[in-house]
């Protein structure tokens, strides 16, 4: 048992790697498949052996084999934070098509939750596949019914998710006359909705919300930020979402 929980965080580590690589390729349209990878200082390609997720980190202490630069500490964190999540699905739904699930959505919330993080931005080439597997996957009736809705659960959460960010953009916008949140927002609760149903969506929103004015809340406090100041909400709704699932059973639903 104990040797297929190893193996379980070794494949998250994986792809933990690799979706460190989308955090760095997509938003510049890079190649995230077939090039090799480079230092981001000296550009030159890094061997296999200084590539392996985690333990290279550790035995090159942090830096480049050949420049000596140091090595972003979030390279490391990606791959561990992705690997404990694969290991704690794993621990809690074992060997089933909701592990592997819930898998590919860790995945693409990684990647999302950084890319926004940094440039303010949630590519579709990211919310659009997390949108067509959340619906399809509502067809199954095998799945766990208790964390996944049938397919019209998921298409009126996928609706609702939009309709709800495109609606307070575009309040937001005639009122203050400028952008608020971007449609990749929209987007990304459009899928959160496709994937845990619309009864998932006020609890979602909820939670992200609160999380972004408690972190925001002692910046505008101390006036190093103001109420129009940007933020990326996209990892809010990430953890507003992950905070749902966990707390998922002490909720009322309708």
């Amino acid at each position: 048992m104990v040797s297929i929980y190893f193996v379980v965080f070794i494949l998250g580590s994986l792809w933990g790697s690799f979706c460190n690589v989308c955090i760095y390729r997509l938003p510049v349209k890079g190649d995230v498949v077939s090039s090799r990878s480079r230092c981001r200082s000296c550009k030159k390609i890094i061997q296999w052996f200084d590539n392996i997720p985690l333990v290279s980190y550790i035995i090159l202490l942090a830096k480049c084999r050949n420049c000596k630069t140091k090595i972003n500490f979030r390279y490391f964190a990606v791959e561990l934070s992705t690997a404990l999540s694969f290991l704690s699905v794993f621990y809690l739904y074992g060997v089933t098509i909701s592990t592997l699930l819930l898998m590919v959505l860790i995945i693409f919330f990684v990647i999302i939750f950084f890319i926004d993080l940094d440039h303010y931005i949630i590519p579709n080439e990211l919310t659009f596949p997390l949108m067509l597997i959340g619906f399809i996957k509502s067809f199954d009736p095998n799945l766990n019914l208790n964390l996944f809705p049938n397919y019209i659960d998921s298409l009126i959460g996928g609706a609702l998710g939009y309709i709800l960010i495109w609606g307070l953009i575009t309040l937001y916008l005639k009122i203050r006359n400028k952008e608020g949140m971007g449609l990749g927002d929209a987007k990304l609760l459009s899928a959160i909705g496709f994937w845990f149903g619309w009864y998932s969506i006020p609890y979602v929103i909820f939670l992200s919300s609160l999380s972004a004015l408690m972190i925001a809340l002692p910046g505008l406090i101390n006036k190093s930020k103001t109420m129009s100041s940007q933020i990326p909400f996209g990892p809010y709704l990430i953890f507003g979402t992950v905070a749902y699932l966990i707390f998922r059973n002490y909720f009322v639903f309708i």
